[in-house]
């Protein structure tokens, strides 16, 4: 990548600082970058601090949550830096994002209308009649019928996917740098996934914009993801093009959620799975945080937290394998879950 990033995040850190002195380490150290017109997806578990990441860049952590330290550029701008005050100006006019459940997303009392005219007003200075037949046009550009009636409606009269799909005319209403999707078909029917899917690529490639879209469906990153970043226990444990991670797997987690895949060419009576669970922000393990689950853990797993190494060209994994140029070949490796 030669151009300027949209995005550019460097050491993000998100604690949260719990009862009996404990800190839950939400995001650690995470950095990474998205450029112009590039769609990136951020995979992972539940509890492995995707949403974390993007609440944090859109400066949306609520106590006892707190940014620690790290910075988040959009464009050359420093988000970390401005007040609450500044990013009302920044969120929804340059950097905008959809929310997995837009039920609590759009507020109940208030029409269509209202809450997107309001975006209007506000970003753009419209006058009210400007901004209700720009709210119809945003209306109509993501696929909504009748769009005129549906301004004065609630948001309860609505489908999921009509709710969806009024997100998404809200998120593109100021032609936004940078999108951020959260999860944004995990309510949705296969059919109406695949539509809001297609509209939001759609809409990202009308306006140039970036797509950060966060999701645990690794069918959907292989169709719409140009680089994939895969999280795990609060920090990135691999990046890297889709094609390339999806076939070239470097860390045993990345390969533990493909095998949990069905796979059509392949006869098998039982997926996949990664044995335990994602361990609590607050108690990671001491080393690698996934050494307790992995099946490849080695003495100094347990020791000391890998850092990303490179596993190939624009190719990182956070695993002791990468470095020794043998991942995953467990015939060369001790199981020590074994001993």
């Amino acid at each position: 990548m030669t151009a300027k990033p949209v995005l550019d995040i460097r050491q993000l850190k998100t604690y949260f600082y719990l009862e009996d002195q404990k800190v839950a380490k939400a995001v650690d150290n995470v950095s990474f970058s998205i450029f112009p017109g590039e769609t990136v997806a951020l995979v992972g578990e539940s509890g492995s601090g995707k949403s974390m990441t993007a609440l944090s860049i859109m400066q949306l952590i609520d106590r006892p949550g707190r940014i620690k330290s790290g910075k988040a550029y959009l464009n050359d701008d420093d988000m970390l830096k401005r007040s609450f005050k500044q990013m009302s100006h920044i969120r929804g006019k340059d950097i905008a994002m959809i929310f997995q459940e837009p039920m609590t997303a759009l507020n109940p009392v208030f029409t269509i209308g209202s809450q997107i005219t309001e975006i209007l007003r506000k970003h753009k200075k419209l006058i009210k009649k400007e901004a209700a037949n720009e709210a119809i046009r945003l209306l109509k550009l993501v696929g909504i019928p009748r769009a005129e009636e549906v301004i004065n409606e609630y948001p309860h009269q609505l489908s999921g996917g009509m709710r969806q799909r009024v997100m998404i005319a809200m998120a593109i209403s100021c032609e936004p740098q940078l999108l951020i999707a959260d999860e944004p078909t995990t309510a949705l029917d296969v059919t109406i996934q695949a539509q809001i899917l297609n509209l939001m690529i759609d809409m990202k490639n009308r306006f140039q914009s970036a797509l950060l879209l966060i999701t645990h469906d690794l069918g959907v990153v292989s169709q719409y993801a140009d680089r994939v970043l895969v999280m795990y226990g609060g920090q990135i444990v691999e990046q890297a093009e889709t094609n390339k991670l999806l076939n070239h797997p470097s860390h045993p987690y990345t390969k533990g959620l493909l095998e949990s895949l069905p796979d059509m060419e392949k006869d098998t009576d039982r997926l996949g799975t990664i044995d335990g669970t994602v361990p609590p922000a607050y108690n990671f393990p001491k080393g690698c945080r996934f050494s307790t689950r992995c099946p490849f853990v080695m003495d100094q797993c347990l020791e000391k937290n890998p850092k990303l190494s490179e596993a190939g060209q624009d190719h990182k994994a956070r695993c002791y394998l990468v470095k020794e140029g043998a991942a995953h070949d467990s015939s060369k490796q001790t199981n020590t879950k074994d001993q």
